[in-house]
């Protein structure tokens, strides 16, 4: 059960760490010229959001927030 709670922690500290970063450096494409150069693409679409860089370093951020985490269970600090 334990290794359970540990890698829903992990999953859980990743998704918040990747929601954290999608927003981050995000610029919209030009509009109408972006619009008519792919046929219809929404004007508020992002123009490059560089998603692989983000799930980078949300994966590397979430594992030093879950090293902390699993520090402290071993330490029993925390419980579970």
């Amino acid at each position: 059960m334990r290794w359970v709670v540990l890698a829903s922690a992990y999953a859980i500290l990743w998704f918040l760490a990747l929601q954290i970063l999608l927003p981050v450096g995000i610029k919209s494409g030009d509009g109408n010229a972006r619009a008519a150069e792919f046929g219809g693409a929404d004007p508020g679409a992002p123009h490059n959001p560089r998603i692989g860089l983000k799930i980078l370093i949300a994966t590397v951020a979430a594992g030093l927030v879950w090293s902390i985490f699993y520090a402290l269970v071993l330490m029993k600090v925390v419980d579970i």
